[in-house]
């Protein structure tokens, strides 16, 4: 049955877990130069828990609050891991031989930020609204600990993910939401440039490939705009 037009035009908690889904599998992918893929079903869950062997979460606020976690088995922490650092240079001899140590702590909370950076972009992009991070949490568990915000939330809704690594080991993404939708009030484009820094930074760039001593008449909106700052 075909959806009415409000329907297709209204976001919510599942919407959100898509983009972030897709944040988890794009920096993950590129960090570990192999495919991370997710499974196309998602488990509704009543709370949100850090598990063995390593759990991460952040939080966010803003637009919506919420909470993000990653829970790696220590086989799917050391493969990402030993593949981001070998990707970066390092010698095999040299990496960590232990999920516990300090440096897959760090790099793997490197990780979430950069996967949760990702993902408040396409909130900025896809729901036209901004929310913020605090710094990623990782620890190194041997039992679970449930982790809840819901002092915060007037009706949250939470959701788990499984995710599967190139050489097949598990994890998984917990989401906790308060409950939202998103109403889409008029057509925008979402792939459009809305971050003011991407906007100066390719300002810059167009700038510095001009040849010397001449300024290039402003060939777009954007162009135009700068120009009148005086940049």
């Amino acid at each position: 049955m075909p959806q009415s037009e409000s329907t297709r035009n209204v976001l919510g908690t599942d919407d959100l877990l898509v983009s972030l889904c897709r944040s988890v599998s794009k920096v993950l992918t590129a960090a570990s130069q192999s495919e991370i893929q997710y499974s196309a079903m998602v488990q509704r869950i009543t709370k949100t828990c850090l598990k063995p062997d390593i759990g991460c979460f952040v939080l966010f606020d803003g637009g919506f609050s919420g909470l993000v976690i990653l829970n790696f088995s220590a086989s799917a922490a050391m493969e990402l891991y030993a593949r981001y650092m070998l990707s970066m240079g390092m010698a095999k001899d040299d990496l960590a031989g232990s999920f516990t140590s300090d440096e897959v702590a760090n790099v793997m909370g490197e990780l979430m930020n950069q996967i949760v950076g990702d993902f408040t972009g396409k909130v900025r992009q896809e729901f036209q609204t901004h929310i913020t991070q605090n710094q990623p949490k990782m620890l190194a568990l041997n039992k679970q600990v449930m982790l809840s915000v819901d002092t915060h939330m007037d009706q949250p809704e939470a959701r788990r993910v499984t995710f599967y690594t190139g050489a097949g080991n598990v994890f998984y993404l917990e989401l906790a939401v308060d409950r939202t939708e998103f109403i889409k009030l008029h057509d925008f484009d979402a792939d459009e440039v809305t971050d003011p820094d991407a906007v100066f930074a390719q300002a810059g760039q167009q700038r510095d490939a001009a040849p010397a001593g001449k300024n290039p008449p402003p060939d777009s909106d954007t162009d135009a705009f700068l120009e009148s700052l005086g940049l």
